[in-house]
C-alpha cells in the first residue's frame, strides 16, 4: 500500500495581502519539502456542493462564492480574506480531503495527505474566521459516515490554535470522537475541558504557553490515546497543523519536528490496531516556512512508513 499526496495548483491561487501569515509561500514550501518522497500523487477534484451540505447551510455556502472578488481582496473578518482564486481554492481544499476519504476506504491506499489551504479548521456552519472557509477537517469526518456509512470516526487536531470550527460542525455528532490540544491561553479562546460535546465525544486538551514535547507526549498518552482506543474509530482523520513548533511566530508551545513525528508515529500504530491503518491527514496551520517545511515531511514520512 501507498500514501496518497493530493493537492491542487488552485490552492496557490488564494492570495492574501503582503506580510498575512497565511500566505502561498506555506503551500509552496509544504511541496517543495515533499517533492523526493515516494507518494502516490493525486490531483484535487473540487467539491460538489451537496458534500459541503453537509457541514455548511446552502446559503453561507453561496455568500462565500458571492463574496469573491474580481480583483484585489474582500475581508471577511480581521485576518480572513477572499482573492480572486480564494473560491476555488476552498473547494479543491474540500474536494481533496472527500478524495482522500474515498481512496482511503476503498483500500487505493493506506492513508493520505492533503496538502491544501485555506485551511479549515476554524471555519464554523455559517462563519468563516481564522484564515478558514470552509470545515475540512468535519467534512472528511461527515463523508466517511453519511456516504461511507462508518459508525464511528475519530478527528485528531494538533495545531496549536483550537479547532473552534471543527468543534461547532461536530458537537452533535455522536459518531466523531473530536481530540483536540492547543495552546491556552490564545485566539480564538475556546478550547477548555468542559467543553465536551453534545455527547460526551470532544475531548480537549489545554497546554499552557512554553509547554514542549515532553509535556506534549506525557499528555497524549495519558489522555488521548485511551480515548481512542475505547472509541474504536474506523478511520482517524488528523488536522496536521505544525504552528507548534518552537520556531513557529504565532504562538509558544515549543515542539520540535522530532515531536511532530513521534506523534503521527502513535497516531499510526493505534490507527493500525484500530482501523486497518486508515488516515486520512490534511494541512491546517503552520507559520515558519522552515519549520512547517521540515514538520509536515518528518509527518508524511511517518505516513509513508505506516503505509509500507
Amino acid at each position: 500500500m501507498t500514501t496518497a499526496l493530493i493537492t491542487h495548483a488552485d490552492c496557490l491561487t488564494h492570495v492574501t495581502p503582503t506580510g498575512h501569515p497565511e500566505r502561498v509561500a506555506r503551500l509552496e514550501h509544504v511541496l517543495h519539502a515533499l517533492e523526493p518522497l515516494d507518494l502516490r500523487r493525486v490531483t484535487a477534484p473540487l467539491a460538489a456542493e451537496d458534500d459541503l451540505l453537509r457541514i455548511h447551510p446552502a446559503g453561507y455556502i453561496a455568500d462565500i462564492r458571492d463574496a469573491r472578488p474580481d480583483e484585489g481582496f474582500t475581508q471577511i473578518d480581521g485576518d480572513t480574506f477572499l482573492s480572486p482564486g480564494s473560491v476555488d481554492a476552498a473547494f479543491r481544499a474540500a474536494g481533496a480531503v472527500v478524495r482522500a476519504v474515498d481512496m482511503v476506504l476503498g483500500g487505493e491506499v493506506q492513508n493520505a495527505f492533503c496538502a491544501i489551504r485555506p485551511p479549515g479548521h476554524h471555519a464554523e456552519r455559517e462563519t468563516a474566521m481564522g484564515f478558514c472557509l470552509f470545515g475540512n477537517a468535519a467534512l472528511a469526518a461527515k463523508h466517511a459516515l453519511d456516504f461511507h456509512g462508518l459508525n464511528r470516526v475519530a478527528v485528531v487536531d494538533f495545531d496549536v490554535h483550537h479547532g473552534n470550527g471543527t468543534q461547532d460542525l461536530l458537537w452533535d455528532e455522536a459518531r466523531a470522537l473530536l481530540i483536540t490540544s492547543q495552546q491556552m491561553p490564545l485566539w480564538p479562546g475556546s478550547g477548555r475541558p468542559d467543553e465536551d460535546g453534545a455527547h460526551g465525544q470532544i475531548l480537549n486538551i489545554p497546554l499552557a504557553p512554553g509547554t514542549g514535547g515532553a509535556e506534549m507526549r506525557a499528555a497524549y498518552t495519558a489522555q488521548a490515546f485511551p480515548r481512542l482506543r475505547a472509541f474504536k474509530p474506523e478511520l482517524i482523520i488528523i488536522s496536521a497543523g505544525f504552528d507548534a513548533h518552537q520556531d513557529d511566530p504565532l504562538a509558544n508551545l515549543n515542539w520540535s519536528t522530532a515531536d511532530f513525528a513521534w506523534l503521527t508515529a502513535e497516531l499510526c500504530t493505534l490507527a493500525q490496531e484500530l482501523c486497518q491503518g486508515r488516515i486520512v491527514s490534511t494541512l491546517e496551520g503552520g507559520y515558519d516556512l522552515n519549520a512547517l517545511a521540515a514538520a509536515t515531511r518528518a509527518h508524511v514520512q511517518e505516513l509513508i512508513k505506516a503505509a509500507t
